[in-house]
């Protein structure tokens, strides 16, 4: 049998209020207690929100779940669905090019991530980066000259409203 103790902590108490209001936020006040008796723990996050896939693996890429394009010289929606994207690859890059990511909604566009060159050399940049799009809100890739390639892979990883999208 282990041993309880009473803790008197205000922000604690106010931080339980806020995060668990049905549980005294909303009436009387309560105390907080700790015990030396070891009480295991079960993490039912996943099946409760319906997932049974550790995130890691639910982030794979599949042959049904990921989206290729290379884009030289042009401009080239990449995504126009709503939600969560991965977006990854590389720029290849020679003196005078550039090329870049940005983000539009058709009125606004935004540069997200711009590569340029100035070297005789060619540069292979690799990017990694996760983008969010609402209705109306587009993913663009742009390359100014053949010289300057851009290979993007693309997976969508939640939907809008954040659930996790599973490989196909």
């Amino acid at each position: 049998m282990g041993q309880e103790f009473f803790i008197n902590s205000q922000e604690l108490e106010d931080k339980i209020r806020q995060l668990l209001p049905s549980q005294g936020g909303a009436g009387a006040g309560f105390d907080l207690s700790a015990s030396t008796q070891i009480i295991p723990t079960i993490d039912l996050t996943e099946s409760a929100e319906g997932s049974n896939v550790r995130a890691d693996l639910q982030t794979s890429l599949s042959l049904n779940s990921i989206t290729h394009n290379q884009i030289a010289n042009t401009t080239t929606t990449i995504v126009n669905n709503t939600g969560y994207f991965r977006v990854f690859g590389t720029a290849n890059l020679t003196s005078g090019t550039f090329c870049r990511f940005q983000l539009t909604d058709g009125v606004t566009t935004k540069d997200t991530l711009v590569f340029n060159s100035n070297t005789a050399s060619t540069m292979v940049n690799e990017y990694d980066f996760v983008v969010f799009l609402k209705a109306g809100d587009s993913l663009q890739a742009e390359s100014n000259s053949a010289s300057c390639i851009i290979e993007v892979v693309t997976r969508q990883i939640a939907d809008i409203d954040g659930n996790l999208v599973n490989p196909t």
